[in-house]
């Protein structure tokens, strides 16, 4: 089937090959049209060829109805129209099926080709018939009239609808590029869309884990040293009151580092860039003041958006000042806290001292505090070895405890275990392209080793 282009539509809804019941109505009244046309020039045609009148008619009228299928074979209602040229008839027929033939998708060279047969014959027979009027009589012009007849003639006839035709086909052909180029860019559009909302969704999916971590991280290893020393404190209120006191001040110490450290996360997670951000988090701080002094004050209603940003400042450097969060130089002071708790600690450092990039330096951090912290609540009493080892392009470190002398000990301190400290260090240490490993030795101990790369 050839089509011309105008039937692309979506879902047909005419009879036979129309896409459209308004194309049929015009395919059958230009039909009807020729038929009538054909049938009327059939009179002069039977004369001429010496038949009947009725047959002539019945002739024309037939090739005429032939322009009814011109959509769907426009090459044969061509071919039938140069083939009654002859005739003097089908002149409705030749202009509408050049027409058809030029817009539709078919290849350049067979409309060419029949273009220029119905160009010649249409030329052939005008020239003979002009010749003939003036050989009888009927035009009294020069010899040169008969060419200029025959070539005006019949390039009027051919021309205009070819030229129309190849007009309309190619714009018809433009609009369809056009649309299916909006449609395509539609659906990149609607995928970019959804692969926007997929990594919005992991965004924050990502952002909640880092949040999660962060609190962890700084909850479990203070509150872990309040409960270690709160139960020293009540083992020895009565029999020691001096070292009560003590333990008493190292518990309040830890309260106070921890709430100073949630105070300034709180801080920085309500906090935006600029000059806003230090005012929301002296106001975060105010809140929070407030809040101990039991002053009622409105929920914060804090975007996911924010948090996130937040999140991400937390973990950099601010703008013109030190980095943010526990750095290594800090780390003399975790092991004296887990000292002065009880532990047996014994730090080594290998290597030249040197600074890092402020999220290595702080992951470093956290997994040292999180191994003294799993140690508190899961080997209490236990002696523990922490190795630090800066290398020319990593930072190395190893927390081994030995077997707790009271397997009980953890339990009776009451520590809860959420099962998450592990996996927190393991995600922040590959998270930076370093290696985690940890697990019980052979000793019967645990084993927490992580290697960092330095940039």
């Amino acid at each position: 089937m050839t089509t011309t282009g105008e039937d692309h539509e979506a879902v047909p809804t005419g009879p036979w090959w129309w896409v459209r019941w308004r194309s049929a109505a015009l395919d059958g009244g230009l039909a009807l049209v020729s038929a009538l046309e054909c049938g009327v020039e059939g009179v002069p045609f039977a004369r001429d060829a010496g038949i009947p009148a009725s047959l002539g008619i019945v002739f024309g009228v037939l090739a005429g109805s032939v322009l009814l299928v011109r959509r769907r074979w426009p090459i044969a209602v061509v071919l039938v129209a140069i083939a009654i040229t002859p005739a003097q008839m089908g002149f409705l027929m030749g202009i509408v099926g050049l027409y058809t033939l030029a817009s539709c998708e078919l290849p350049r060279r067979v409309i060419a080709a029949l273009a220029g047969m119905s160009l010649v014959g249409t030329m052939i027979v005008t020239f003979v018939r002009v010749r003939q009027d003036m050989a009888r009589g009927d035009l009294t012009l020069g010899n040169w009239f008969v060419p200029f007849a025959a070539v005006t003639t019949s390039l009027g006839l051919t021309a205009p609808p070819l030229l129309l035709g190849l007009y309309v086909g190619a714009r018809r052909r433009l609009m369809e590029s056009l649309r299916e180029r909006a449609d395509s860019l539609e659906r990149e559009l609607q995928l970019l869309a959804e692969r926007a909302e997929e990594r919005a969704e992991w965004a924050r999916n990502e952002e909640r884990t880092r949040i999660a971590r962060e609190m962890h991280d700084v909850v479990a290893h203070r509150v872990s040293l309040m409960v270690v020393h709160a139960a020293a404190l009540q083992a020895v209120a009565r029999k020691d009151p001096e070292k009560a006191v003590k333990n008493a001040a190292l518990v309040g110490d830890m309260g106070r580092q921890a709430l100073t450290e949630l105070r300034e996360m709180l801080g920085v997670l309500r906090s935006t860039e600029g000059p806003a951000q230090a005012r929301t988090q002296t106001q975060g701080e105010a809140r929070v003041e407030a809040s101990e002094q039991g002053a009622p004050r409105a929920p914060d209603a804090v975007p996911l958006a924010a948090v996130g940003a937040a999140a991400a400042a937390a973990a950099s450097r601010a703008v013109g000042g030190p980095p943010e969060g526990p750095c290594l130089s800090e780390l003399d002071e975790l092991v004296g806290q887990s000292a002065a708790a009880g532990m047996v600690v014994d730090l080594s450092v290998q290597g030249t001292v040197r600074s890092y990039a402020a999220e290595v330096e702080q992951t470093a951090y956290r997994v040292v505090q999180e191994a003294l912290t799993n140690v508190h609540k899961h080997a209490a009493g236990a002696k523990t070895y922490v190795r630090l080892a800066h290398r020319s392009s990593e930072i190395a470190m190893q927390v081994e405890n030995e077997p707790p002398p009271e397997p009980a000990s953890a339990s009776a301190a009451g520590l809860p275990s959420g099962g998450n400290g592990l996996l927190g260090m393991r995600e922040r240490v590959v998270a930076l392209g370093g290696v985690f490993v940890s697990g019980p030795t052979d000793a019967g101990g645990f084993r927490v080793s992580a290697v960092i790369p330095a940039s």
